[in-house]
């Protein structure tokens, strides 16, 4: 049976002071009465059910849980969720729907940027972070500051060509 993080802390017994955060996701302003242990990345997966980010080697590594903050691209699974209070999260699941893909998801699809998918979530949320920081000019700018986002199946040559599709479009969204 596959427990929540709740859940197994609750069957530990583990006690931790309960915060209230209040929190934008995806467009939906909330507040939340949350452990102050737990990660931005279990509450979205956990809590909110957006289980487009992805939980892979949970220690910062593999850029599979990139999410943006305030339009910033961190790693969320070693980001607290307390520590966003009052902060605008987006996911996977708020960058376009599939009737309205937002131009990376379409670009991806268009560069067939993905094998297995694990990591593509991730990759157009730090693709987006990036592009929003308006740093990336060249195809080395991208393959450089999207390293900390890991593809085993190694479709990095698809998706630093669908990241420069975006750029060369001038698309933002």
């Amino acid at each position: 049976m596959d427990q929540t993080i709740l859940e197994r802390a609750a069957k530990a017994n583990v006690k931790s002071p309960i915060i209230s955060v209040e929190l934008t996701v995806n467009g939906r302003k909330g507040t939340y009465e949350l452990p102050a242990w737990m990660t931005l990345l279990d509450f979205l997966r956990d809590h909110e059910k957006l289980t487009g980010t992805k939980k892979g080697c949970d220690h910062g590594q593999c850029g599979a849980c990139t999410v943006l903050v305030d339009g910033r691209r961190i790693n969320s699974c070693l980001t607290l969720v307390v520590s966003k209070d009052g902060a605008e999260i987006t996911t996977i699941e708020g960058l376009g729907s599939d009737d309205d893909m937002h131009p990376l998801q379409q670009a991806f699809i268009e560069r067939d940027a993905f094998q297995c998918g694990y990591c593509t979530p991730g990759q157009i949320c730090s693709a987006k972070g990036l592009i929003d920081e308006g740093r990336a000019r060249t195809r080395e700018d991208v393959r450089e500051l999207m390293s900390g986002n890991l593809c085993r199946c190694g479709a990095y040559t698809n998706i630093a060509d669908a990241v420069m599709d975006v750029l060369a479009q001038g698309k933002r969204q």
